[in-house]
């Protein structure tokens, strides 16, 4: 038995961990995996071993994932990669303490063996374990399914159209001026079945895909070049996210020429106004550091939203219990007894898993918990954090929020951030009316380089295109801006957010965590907003 062992493949995706598995033929995608009975033959014979073995609580999750990467570079296909794992985890509580085990060996026997490991594991931990695991009680659901809603599966489309595709992204870019430009698929099908002792056997289907590009000007002269990556996001979709829709855009502010997108995307159309900008930026007017009042389009506030918000509210961080990547949280339990304004009543903030074509859209978390919504922010007063099982009864509550998660067979589920999302305005407000009312100020759209401390405190956030706003219109593009501010005094300033014809999702697919390190996808949902008195520096002036 191959006991946690995935052995990846030659694929290596250094910038995309997530990605690997048996690299095989793409048609193996398409073939069908165990069928449901059969799932539940084993999922039993895992958990009747556990039982016997001592466990009081157990589950198993036996799951199929597969993975398809494109990649291009102007006029070439550069790698094309198909991937698959599969194998089974079983998680027990037996003398009050986890235990857990995997296997690849995906027989009665293999996950019976897996899941009498796992047993002994517990015994073992439980003779340091100073205090038993409160795990808030679930109840179970039976069979039940659930699958992202798509309407074309990714993987069914031919890999020569994907790379035409990508190609004739690349094309775009070129004829409106790039130099260089590569660009990226990415698509994901996690193919997951859940079965614990609270009588729960669940079965999902979930997709998720990412189209992306870089493309880059160059002023030959001087030697200064200038980049535009992609403002599309990741999302729970299938195909179809790239068959453009009028109805799915959203118009940015005038006089920039840029769009926005919800449910479809159209690559070659932004590919092309990349180009555009990209070159624009070779002369744009280097901005002036001082205090500006910022209007923050989607794509980029969701980044801010995710550093800001979503992991200093996840609730291992808060007590301390995990502080891989992202650090701990300066939001700590005594922090919310004071009642200290986490942000101004325009900043109400929702975690949830339901958002349609949200990356974190499933029916049922990994410790079989039906997902939902809940409010974390409630005009700017922290009122709750994400939480899982064997956390929520630390802050006085008995029920899991369904935001527990494992990005493979061979990996020990844990908390991870849901969506977390900013409501949107209730008062009708377009951008272009939001931007009318900004004497001095800038607009920032698409996500850049960024940096925050290890207590999600102090941040400085950059992005990829930037406007001047004066006296209520665009005067321009800028270049070299970067804002910074500390995360309570951030969302203080929030003075305005547009409605809800501006809400989009701005995604991570590749969000990272723990250790051994797994990743997840995550959304983050809002409309653009409004900041004042925010601090901008400049990224690209020489000290001294």
């Amino acid at each position: 038995m191959g006991l946690t062992g995935l052995a990846t493949s030659a694929l290596l995706l250094p910038h995309f961990p997530g990605f690997g598995g048996t690299l095989v033929d793409p048609a193996r995608l398409l073939e069908p995996g165990l069928d449901v009975t059969a799932k539940k033959r084993l999922a039993d014979a895992a958990l009747n071993a556990a039982r016997s073995a001592g466990a009081t609580y157990a589950d198993v999750r036996i799951g199929r994932y597969l993975n398809q990467s494109v990649f291009t570079r102007e006029k070439q296909v550069q790698n094309i990669a198909s991937g698959e794992s599969f194998g089974a985890g079983v998680r027990v509580i037996a003398g009050g303490s986890w235990g857990f085990a995997a296997t690849n060996n995906v027989s009665d026997a293999g996950l019976a063996q897996a899941a009498k490991l796992a047993v002994a594991m517990a015994k073992a931990n439980a003779k340091t374990q100073r205090e038993p695991v409160n795990l808030a009680p679930q109840k179970g659901y039976g069979e039940v399914s659930w699958k992202t809603p798509i309407k074309q599966n990714a993987f069914e489309v031919p890999v020569a159209q994907k790379a035409e595709l990508l190609l004739a992204a690349n094309a775009a870019a070129m004829a409106n001026g790039a130099n260089f430009v590569n660009s990226s698929l990415f698509q994901i099908n996690e193919q997951k079945y859940f079965a614990s002792t609270d009588g729960s056997y669940i079965d999902q289907d979930i997709h998720r895909i990412w189209p992306t590009f870089s493309v880059t000007a160059i002023d030959r002269a001087s030697g200064k070049f200038k980049t535009r990556d992609a403002l599309s996001s990741p999302m729970g979709l299938g195909y179809e996210y790239l068959t453009p829709s009028a109805a799915d855009k959203v118009a940015g502010p005038a006089g920039t020429g840029l769009v926005g997108y919800r449910n479809s995307y159209d690559l070659l159309e932004d590919a092309a106004l990349a180009a555009r900008q990209a070159k624009a930026k070779l002369t744009a007017t280097s901005v002036l550091a001082g205090k500006y009042d910022l209007v923050l389009e989607p794509n980029h506030l969701g980044l801010t939203i995710h550093e800001s918000i979503g992991h200093p509210l996840e609730l291992d961080r808060v007590l301390g219990y995990e502080a891989n990547y992202a650090g701990t949280s300066f939001a700590d339990l005594a922090w919310k007894a004071k009642n200290i304004p986490y942000g101004s009543k325009n900043v109400t903030i929702v975690a949830d898993k339901l958002q349609p074509g949200s990356l974190g859209a499933v029916g049922y978390d990994d410790e079989g918990v039906k997902t939902k919504e809940w409010t974390l922010i409630d005009q700017g007063k922290l009122v709750d954090y994400e939480k899982i099982r064997d956390q929520a009864h630390i802050v006085g509550q008995t029920a899991s929020d369904g935001c527990c998660y494992a990005d493979s067979w061979d990996a020990v589920q844990f908390q991870r951030m849901p969506n977390v999302s900013l409501r949107p305005g209730t008062a009708p407000l377009s951008v272009d009316e939001m931007i009318s009312k900004v004497d001095k100020g800038i607009y920032i759209a698409g996500r850049g380089s960024y940096s925050i401390d290890q207590q999600r405190y102090n941040f400085q956030f950059g992005g990829q295109v930037f406007y001047a706003i004066e006296k209520g219109k665009i005067a321009g593009m800028l270049d070299d801006v970067a804002y910074q501010a500390n995360t309570q005094e951030f969302w203080n300033s929030c003075a305005a957010v547009c409605d809800q014809r501006d809400y989009r999702m701005f995604g991570s697919f590749f969000d990272g965590k723990g250790q051994p390190s797994q990743v997840s996808a995550v959304s983050h949902g809002s409309a653009t907003s409004r900041f004042n008195a925010v601090n901008v520096i400049n990224t690209g002036r020489k000290i001294g």
